[in-house]
């Protein structure tokens, strides 16, 4: 069978979907553990470079650089800045930078008038003094506000995190600028080795799910593939393949779900062959005898042909019931016509009993009728019943009695005709609802074979059954089993006289 060439086969795109959520999930969580871890970096340094301000106001207050002891004077690095223990804004700002070490990874320098004046002598930060569009950026930014002021700059291919504190002394023309710069890559460089170091585990983790995936996808996958192949071995010819199904899973539900399907499929096409060859046989006989009297008829002798044509009417008659009967047993096995109502089996009984009535050769008589309603299609039910009682009347003895009724139970209706003919062996019992089958030939007396079968299929369309067995004294009791829709219960009851009961003489 020739398929379709697709561009992925479904395990990929299974992977595939797979891998696109974990990867959308291992993204949004290091993407939001690197965004808080960043942003935390970032607070933690305005944090310390805020606090320059308030170091600022120790320096005055701690002891005089120039003389080494304590000063009485408040100092204060605002806008209301009083300095009393410093002569000149110069003096005051080295003193600033002489005791304000720098971190590793910050660097701070004392600017006058635009100008750097300042830097610490240590070698614990880095140096910034020689960065003139920083130092005039953020003096200039501080001058204006009259307050400390912190921004954000780019120098040498950094980034660089600053605060600006601007100092002035009464007297002094000097515009004074403290300015304490951190390295934002260096503080950040933590946060993006971990970051580094999640990504490297993503990626293996990734690598693990797309493994594991794909292994997986191929054990869930291999039944559907057993499947297919399966769907592609059956033919006409072998309709016997089937798909494994071990297991409790979804799929294996599925294996075997399509197993009954083809093991419905099957036995349509068995039947419908067993069909075919069951017209064939019977359609070959009459065919043979209208041609055998054909062939040996003498066409100068009135006599024969008027007795030849009569033979080969009758043949075509019986074709034609056979046709008849093929068609409407596949009228009521394709479940077509059927109008399910509400059926008064009283009175479907009653009505029944009327019409057997008028069959010739035997004593009729309604011995129960069930005072219930069941649903189903009343014309298909009065059909099959009426087959029954024709069968019976075709295989009981002239002069016998043939009885019928219907009971019920707390669960089902049953309808029955029971004869006193040859009855029929428990060995072929099973067989005699097939189609165009006789129980061996025993009880053959004309027909197409198909009227049982109809009967059969017309009470499976109702989820029935139909029955024989023995009549006490001899004969075939004949049992439609209808199920029951209300659940109440009800007993068969008496029939009244010259109400149903219909009795008719046997033909002398």
């Amino acid at each position: 069978m020739h398929r379709t060439h697709r561009s992925l086969s479904a395990r990929a795109r299974i992977l595939g979907a797979i891998l696109a959520v974990a990867c959308i999930g291992l993204s949004i969580v290091g993407g939001v553990t690197f965004i808080v871890q960043r942003e935390r970096v970032l607070t933690a340094v305005s944090e310390r470079l805020q606090n320059q301000v308030a170091a600022l106001r120790t320096v005055a207050g701690t002891e005089n650089p120039a003389t080494g002891t304590p000063s009485s004077g408040t100092a204060t690095a605002t806008e209301d800045l009083s300095i009393d223990d410093y002569s000149s804004v110069a003096d005051y700002l080295h003193a600033a930078v002489a005791r304000l070490v720098p971190a590793r990874n910050e660097g701070s320098v004392a600017a006058i008038d635009g100008v750097a004046r300042y830097k610490p002598e240590t070698l614990s930060g880095f140096d910034i003094s020689g960065d003139t569009a920083l130092i005039a950026r953020a003096s200039k930014e501080a001058l204006q506000a009259g307050t400390a002021v912190m921004g954000t700059a780019t120098a040498r291919h950094e980034s660089l995190r600053y605060i600006a504190v601007p100092v002035t002394m009464a007297g002094d023309p000097a515009q004074g600028v403290y300015i304490r710069a951190t390295d934002l890559d260096e503080e950040l460089q933590p946060v993006t080795a971990s970051m580094l170091t999640y990504a490297l585990a993503a990626l293996a983790t990734l690598a693990a799910i797309g493994g594991v995936g794909w292994f997986v996808a191929g054990r869930l996958l291999s039944p559907i593939q057993s499947l297919r192949d399966t769907a592609d071995s059956i033919t006409l010819a072998d309709l016997g393949t089937r798909a494994p199904a071990a297991g409790n899973d979804d799929i294996s539900d599925l294996s075997r779900t399509v197993n009954s399907m083809l093991d419905r499929l099957e036995g349509s096409v068995d039947v419908q062959r067993q069909l075919l060859d069951d017209v064939r046989h019977e359609l070959k006989t009459p065919i043979t005898i209208v041609r055998g009297h054909l062939e040996l008829m003498d066409a100068a002798d009135p006599a024969d042909v008027a007795s030849t044509r009569a033979l080969g009417m009758a043949e075509l008659d019986r074709m034609t019931r056979l046709v008849e009967d093929i068609d409407m047993l596949a009228t009521v096995e394709g479940g077509e016509h059927f109008t399910m109502l509400e059926v008064d089996v009283a009175a479907l009984t009653r009505r029944v009993g009327e019409l057997v009535g008028v069959i010739p050769g035997h004593v009729w008589g309604v011995q129960a009728v069930a005072d219930v309603r069941v649903q189903g299609d009343p014309d298909r039910l009065l059909q099959a019943w009426l087959q029954l009682a024709d069968n019976a009347a075709k295989y009981t003895p002239v002069g016998s009695g043939i009885e019928l009724g219907s009971i019920a139970t707390h669960d089902e209706v049953r309808l029955w005709v029971c004869d006193h003919g040859q009855g029929i062996e428990p060995a072929v019992r099973h067989r005699i609802f097939r189609r165009f089958d006789r129980a061996g030939g025993k009880r053959s007396v004309g027909g197409s074979g198909l009227g049982l079968a109809i009967v059969d299929a017309i009470v499976k369309a109702h989820n029935g059954t139909c029955e024989v067995t023995e009549t006490p004294g001899g004969g075939a009791t004949f049992t439609l089993r209808l199920p029951r829709r209300d659940g109440s219960a009800a007993l068969p009851q008496p029939v009244r006289a010259g109400d149903v009961v219909m009795q008719r003489e046997a033909a002398e």
